[in-house]
């Protein structure tokens, strides 16, 4: 089972439909987790959101008691909230990407995706990873082919992925395909 944790954003229902092609989704509001849902989930969604992730602390303490435990997957806002319990700064960036189709590429071998394969992606957001980052077992694995920023994150030890785009808009080509690998990592 899946569970999405909402952070009342309206593409939340959007990443619902796209994971339920893969395995059972339960969804609810961050200020109203169910504890059943996350005991019984393989898999934990940072779903996408407004604001910075320093307003969803509920949404941290989800992350840091089951890191290492469970599969964690962040879109967008999920994937800034990954960072920042990660120790990251997120930052606001320069130009606003809200409903912007752009290419990112795969930067590291290490990455569950071909390494230097191209993608086409829906970006939403207004905020970025300040850089440079480190953290233990996490590797930045894709960036926009343009500015360089960081578009996702990887540590393979604990299961735990982030999407700066949304792989659920119709602007990504193959979203699909990228959660099916991510659910299958």
């Amino acid at each position: 089972m899946i569970y999405v944790i909402d952070h009342n954003d309206s593409f939340t229902h959007n990443v619902v439909h796209q994971l339920s092609l893969f395995d059972n989704v339960k969804c609810t509001n961050y200020d109203d987790i169910n504890t059943q849902f996350l005991k019984n989930a393989s898999t934990i969604v940072l779903s996408p959101g407004p604001g910075s992730p320093k307003n969803y602390p509920t949404t941290s303490e989800i992350y840091y008691k089951f890191k290492g435990k469970k599969r964690i997957l962040g879109i967008c806002l999920g994937f800034q909230q990954i960072l920042f319990c990660e120790g990251a700064k997120i930052v606001q960036q320069k130009q606003i990407y809200h409903g912007f189709q752009s290419e990112i590429k795969v930067v590291s071998k290490s990455s569950i995706f071909k390494y230097k394969n191209k993608l086409m992606v829906g970006r939403y957001h207004s905020l970025k990873l300040k850089e440079p980052f480190y953290s233990q077992n996490f590797d930045i694995t894709m960036r926009c082919a343009i500015s360089g920023s960081a578009m996702a994150v990887e540590n393979n030890i604990d299961k735990i992925y982030g999407f700066q785009f949304h792989p659920e808009s119709f602007l990504t080509i193959n979203g699909n395909l990228l959660i099916k690998k991510i659910l299958s990592a």
